[in-house]
């Protein structure tokens, strides 16, 4: 049995398929990210999933893709984890730019690919190689144009009261925003960013407001300008996009993308079914 897994900070997607490529069983759990999570709460996840648990000792080769992943220390810390679990299984640990690669670009194609869900990242594809020109620091230093980073721009705004006040009482009726939960889920609880993302929601819903307008186009000309346009050929390649974020923005990132002379490609919002079609192909 192989199992194919595409894990973010929010949710992580599992499918395992057969040494034919016949799908098994499809499942999820919350995210996994290592550089976040402690090794304890990273096993609580996986075990307490029946699918995964059940199943466990019949895995034979796992292909993990997950945010958080792109240094050393996180990527041994989750292959502890997974030894301990999946006892029988070769690994595969890499970060979700593998993921969105395989996902998104054709074979051979060259392409930007880019990462906008509840963290961002961006990664150059010769249609062979992957390239990555900025290691992501996480989502304080970095992550512009995502869930986090909007739900951060969110908060900061109705705080700062420059929120429209009408917009202001619709959000402090869905959100707790009290400082004391506010600060207790960033300094203390598991998943900040994940905590932040949730607020991304609110800006989707109301985009179409001026401030939205602008905080949504700043992130996105943060994030081009600090990711997309450090390769060279950035206008000569299409720039294809994975996560929700880029799914729910397609036509404010297509906008800004042709602000700056760049070609908008695929935008996938899950990935995981195309990067088992990637694993299936290998089968054969």
């Amino acid at each position: 049995m192989i199992l194919v897994v595409d894990s973010g900070s929010t949710k992580t997607d599992w499918i395992a398929v057969d040494a034919k490529g016949k799908i098994l069983f499809s499942t999820q759990t919350l995210g996994l990210n290592p550089q976040v999570l402690s090794s304890a709460i990273l096993k609580e996840r996986i075990i307490n999933n029946f699918d995964l648990y059940q199943n466990r000792e019949q895995v034979t080769h796992l292909y993990f893709y997950g945010a958080g992943c792109g240094v050393e220390s996180p990527q041994l810390r989750i292959n502890k984890v997974f030894d301990e679990i999946f006892t029988n299984a070769e690994k595969t640990i890499k970060e979700d730019t593998y993921a969105a690669v395989y996902a998104a670009s054709k074979p051979e194609e060259k392409a930007v690919v880019c990462i906008l869900g509840t963290g961002s990242n961006c990664t150059y594809f010769d249609g062979k190689d992957i390239e990555q020109r900025v290691t992501s620091l996480g989502y304080i230093l970095m992550d512009e144009a995502s869930g986090n980073f909007y739900g951060k721009q969110l908060i900061r705004s109705y705080y700062f009261n420059t929120m429209p006040k009408s917009l202001a009482n619709e959000f402090e009726k869905e959100y707790d925003l009290s400082p004391d939960s506010i600060k207790e889920n960033i300094y203390r609880q598991e998943n900040p960013n994940t905590y932040l993302a949730t607020f991304s929601k609110f800006l989707i819903k109301h985009k179409g407001n001026k401030l939205f307008q602008k905080i949504i186009k700043n992130g996105l000309e943060r994030f081009i300008n600090h990711q997309i346009l450090q390769f060279d050929n950035a206008k000569q390649v299409p720039i294809h996009f994975i996560g929700s974020i880029s799914f729910f923005l397609k036509a404010e990132i297509k906008q800004a993308l042709e602000e700056k002379g760049l070609t908008m490609g695929r935008i996938v919002q899950r990935p995981i079914e195309e990067l088992v079609k990637y694993h299936i192909r290998l089968l054969r």
